[in-house]
């Protein structure tokens, strides 16, 4: 019953900015990680970025000085500010989370959203 969608995705130049947002909703009891993964055409689905609820972040080295991931905890969301941004960033963008459910506290799962298209061309 926990669900994840992500916003924002879209059509844009090389160089333009793009930002993606994801919210965690249902019966959900704590959010340890939340991050977003990507996947092109032909390729594996790659980690972009994760954050912890603690403020941690991670990012692939193909983004860093570029993404900036950000959490806000108490609306369960996740934001991807992306920058600078080049054709080979296209790819379908995930959001994921692990959480624990109030129902089973003791489990963490992961959860995946439906995913959101991100292009960059002229």
């Amino acid at each position: 019953q926990v669900q994840l969608v992500e916003s924002g995705g879209g059509l844009v130049q090389p160089g333009g900015s793009l930002r993606l947002s994801c919210a965690a909703s249902g019966s959900i009891f704590s959010i340890n990680r939340m991050g977003w993964y990507r996947q092109a055409p032909g390729k594996q689905r790659e980690l972009v970025a994760t954050s912890t609820s603690g403020g941690s972040t991670n990012y692939a080295d193909s983004v860093k000085g570029r993404f900036t991931i950000s959490r806000d905890n108490a609306k369960n969301m996740v934001v991807l500010q992306m920058d600078s941004l080049k054709p080979e960033d296209t790819a379908v963008y995930y959001c994921n989370a692990f959480i624990r459910t109030v129902q089973i506290m003791e489990v963490t799962r992961v959860y995946w959203g439906q995913g959101t298209q991100v292009t960059v061309s002229s």
